[in-house]
C-alpha cells in the first residue's frame, strides 16, 4: 500500500518546535552554504529573518531554492533537510513574520535582533519558506 504524500503543513510540523535550523543557500556556481537561523512556522509556511546586506540574503535573491534542516545552535544538522522556495516579504506580510518570530523567540527576535539591526544601520528582511515537492 502506497503511503500518502505529506502535506506542506506536515513537512514543517517538526520545525514548529525547532528553535534553530540550518538554512542552506547556494552560490551562483551551485556551492551550498549553510547558515544557522531561527525559524517560526505557521501552517504550511516558515519564516526567517536576516538583514539586507547579509550574504545569505544576496544568495536568496539570486536563487530562491534553499534547503532547511533542523540543527543545533551552531548549525550541526540533527535531522534530514527539506527543499523549499524562499520569498522575500514586504509590507504587512513582513510585519506578520516579524511578530511570529518575536512570539517564538521573545528576547532574541523581540528585542535583541531588531535592536542590533537598527544600531548597525541594517534593514531587516523577512523571508517566507514554502516546501517544494509536497502535495
Amino acid at each position: 500500500m502506497r503511503t500518502p504524500d505529506r502535506t506542506a503543513h506536515q513537512v514543517f510540523e517538526p520545525f514548529a518546535r525547532q528553535g534553530t535550523v540550518l538554512l542552506t543557500t547556494f552560490r551562483r556556481d551551485g556551492t551550498p552554504i549553510g547558515t544557522p537561523v531561527n525559524i517560526a512556522v505557521e501552517g504550511d509556511h516558515a519564516y526567517i529573518r536576516t538583514w539586507d546586506t547579509a550574504w545569505k540574503f544576496k544568495r536568496l535573491r539570486n536563487n530562491p531554492l534553499v534547503e532547511v534542516a533542523p540543527s543545533t545552535l551552531g548549525g550541526k544538522p540533527t535531522g534530514p533537510a527539506i527543499q523549499a522556495r524562499s520569498r522575500v516579504l514586504d509590507g504587512e506580510a513582513s510585519a506578520h513574520a516579524g511578530r511570529l518570530l518575536a512570539r517564538k523567540h521573545p528576547l532574541l527576535h523581540g528585542i535583541l535582533v531588531p535592536l542590533t539591526h537598527r544600531l548597525r544601520g541594517h534593514r531587516t528582511v523577512h523571508v517566507e519558506l514554502t516546501p517544494i515537492g509536497h502535495a
